[in-house]
């Protein structure tokens, strides 16, 4: 490497303005696309641009300057102006006693100057300016910039995006290799995977199901609650094929453009049939396949035409072609009923919630990559959420995982779920959310209210926890329930077991206080909720015998104007209202007796909870059992004794 001192002058000054130019910054190095020669080069062509115009400025540009209009007249009274050049908006020339110097003034409407110079012989000449470049420039300079505005944000919006590529569809292509999600990965909903086995073997090997001149279904409709795992499993479908796969939502159909919607579901067909076999996955089915006819205002409704399209290509697509078409929804009873006949949606699939051998097998599922601890069974954690779904389940491991992490745990221990599922179940612990003591000790007779009769009515599921630890948006307390076993149908005498332990809390305040209070606001609405579907929707009351006053809703797109009224008398409104008003009270007196006749145990469990903030329900049983025992509910009868255990989650928040 040579040394600086034997470098040439151009070398020497490349050293000093590199620098400058972040030649030495290795991160913008890293961002310069360019080979290294390539670069180089550049720099040493605008270093030569710019030292060529300094030369040319300080060394071999003539020096002009600009005087008024008024010492330029002088000027031409002493004589010392040699030749001019008179332009449409300035006058230039040299001074004749000082060569080399030039000027120039603003012309000015001067009727006398050429007099002027005539009289003093002073040489003149005009000059035209050509404006034809300059206005062509001021048209297309800002057209050219904003085209340049315009280029840059089509290029932000992305691929597809373009003017010209609006009715280009929007669905993600998924490729063989990128789809590696399989059946091995779907958990809980055994029944919808053997549904879609048929479609597999139909991508797989077609001659299979065609040789007895059978055909696959055209379409596959998903239905089942949000987080149930729909879009799952239509991924695990296109795994398994090894079949590219076609994602899009119903919504990105629909544009604020006429039009745009109908060809975007054609270029989505003819793309599809170009990657045969290939899977077309439209998730949330229901925001393009509304029952047409519904529009209020009338007019034309551009998202009907797009249906309108939908249809027509799914009438007149051959499944021998290899394509199959799939989609999902949470709201299949507001879908068009040309979109569900045979031809169109041939088949549908119901992704229920599953019960407790599939909740557990997808917490095997999603445990596969954290570390358990040896005390964590994953049967009792399913056996606490009746009701989840897959998606809350997964919510559940990263829950208690995170928490596990954040106490520099080696393992997630069982009392990091205990945590993730409150936190899913009731809120957010909150921390600063400080009760005074009155306030503190309400909630606790409270929530013992509700533990004592959970325990002591025969159809209620066993306690699990008590807490008066403040959770979510209002909840000051829970009381949580375990059930035993996942159930399907409810028992008049199961519900009226849940009406007592609603109303537990509440006749609790009333026993310890003599007072009431705003708490058991949330319980009042729930068990008048139970009361009334007892007597209008399960003919459950003697006195009204068994008839439904309860009409079947409507779909929740239909307005007001189309919802139907009530179709009884109002004397039978004021007999249903007077039925849930007594099987309220009746509650209500049957909870009052179990509470004073176990009120030292009320008072020891609600000291208890305002100390510790938390009791497990084998404390309270303990508690029970070490109880002397007291008088049987008059109100339970033989048949509530033979009934068997009621089952399904209930936790009592304040």
């Amino acid at each position: 490497m040579p040394s600086n001192e034997n470098k040439d002058p151009i070398s020497k000054l490349m050293d000093m303005v590199r620098p400058f130019f972040g030649a030495g910054d290795d991160h913008q190095k890293n961002k310069v696309a360019l080979p290294p020669k390539t670069r180089f080069s550049i720099w040493y062509f605008l270093l030569a641009i710019f030292v060529f115009s300094y030369l040319q400025n300080v060394f071999f540009s003539s020096r002009v300057e600009t005087i008024p209009y008024s010492q330029f007249k002088q000027y031409i009274a002493e004589g010392v102006v040699g030749p001019i050049v008179i332009g449409p908006e300035t006058i230039s020339g040299a001074l004749s006693e000082k060569p080399g110097q030039s000027f120039t003034t603003v012309r000015v409407n001067d009727p006398n100057l050429v007099k002027e110079l005539d009289e003093r012989k002073i040489g003149y000449s005009g000059r035209y300016e050509n404006k034809f470049l300059s206005g062509l420039l001021s048209w297309i300079l800002p057209i050219g910039i904003f085209f340049l505005i315009w280029r840059f944000a089509m290029n932000k919006m992305g691929p597809g995006m373009g003017v010209m590529s609006f009715s280009k569809s929007k669905a993600k292509i998924f490729a063989e290799s990128e789809t590696k999600v399989s059946f091995g990965d779907v958990a809980g909903i055994d029944e919808a995977v053997e549904e879609l086995r048929e479609v597999v073997e139909f991508l797989s090997s077609p001659e299979k199901s065609q040789k007895l001149g059978g055909r696959i279904p055209k379409g596959v409709l998903l239905v089942g609650p949000p987080g149930t795992g729909k879009t799952l499993l239509a991924r695990a479908v296109a795994g398994e094929a090894k079949a590219p796969f076609f994602s899009i939502s119903g919504s990105e159909f629909v544009e604020m453009f006429v039009g745009v919607g109908a060809a975007r579901v054609r270029d989505l067909f003819s793309q599809a049939t170009n990657q045969a076999p290939c899977i077309i996955f439209i998730d949330e089915l229901d925001a393009l396949g509304k029952a047409r006819g519904m529009n209020v205002m009338g007019g034309h409704d551009e998202r009907e035409q797009t249906l309108n399209q939908l249809l027509v290509e799914m009438d007149g697509f051959e499944t021998n072609k290899g394509v199959i078409i799939m989609a999902a929804t949470n709201r299949p009873e507001i879908l068009d009923p040309a979109l569900l006949r045979p031809g169109r949606f041939d088949r549908q699939v119901l992704v229920d919630r599953p019960d407790i051998n599939g909740r557990e097998a997808i917490l095997k599922i999603h445990s596969r990559t954290v570390v358990l601890g040896p005390e964590v069974d994953l049967r009792s954690i399913a056996g606490r959420t009746p009701g989840f779904v897959g998606a809350d389940l997964a919510n559940i491991i990263n829950e208690a995982a995170l928490l596990a992490a954040r106490n520099n745990k080696e393992m997630i221990e069982l009392s990091d779920f205990d945590e993730a599922i409150d936190r899913v179940v009731a809120g957010l612990q909150k921390k600063n959310r400080v009760m005074n003591a009155r306030e503190k000790e309400i909630v606790a007779f409270h929530e013992s209210g509700h533990a004592i009769v959970a325990e002591s009515v025969e159809h209620a599921d066993p306690v699990h926890k008590i807490s008066i630890i403040p959770r979510g948006i209002a909840a000051l307390g829970y009381t949580q329930q375990q059930p035993t076993e996942d159930r399907y149908l409810m028992t008049r005498s199961e519900l009226i077991d849940r009406l007592a332990v609603l109303l537990g809390g509440r006749v609790a305040e009333e026993l310890a206080f003599n007072e009431i209070s705003t708490g058991a606001q949330n319980d009042l609405q729930r068990a008048t909720d139970i009361a009334r579907a007892m007597v209008t929707e399960y003919g459950m009351s003697d006195r009204l015998g068994l008839v439904s006053y309860e009409r079947q809703r409507q779909p929740m797109f239909l307005p007001e104007s189309f919802s139907p009224g009530k179709n009884y008398s109002e004397t039978k409104a004021a007999e249903i209202d007077e039925e849930v008003t007594r099987f309220i009270e009746e509650a209500h007196q049957r909870v009052r007796n179990i509470l004073s006749g176990r009120r030292t145990i009320l008072d020891d469990l609600a000291h208890l909870l305002s100390q510790k903030e938390s009791v497990q329900g084998d404390e309270l049983r303990k508690m029970l059992s070490a109880a002397p025992p007291v008088m049987a509910d008059s109100s339970i009868s033989a048949f509530h004794r033979i009934v068997a255990r009621s089952a399904g989650s209930n936790n009592y928040l304040r």
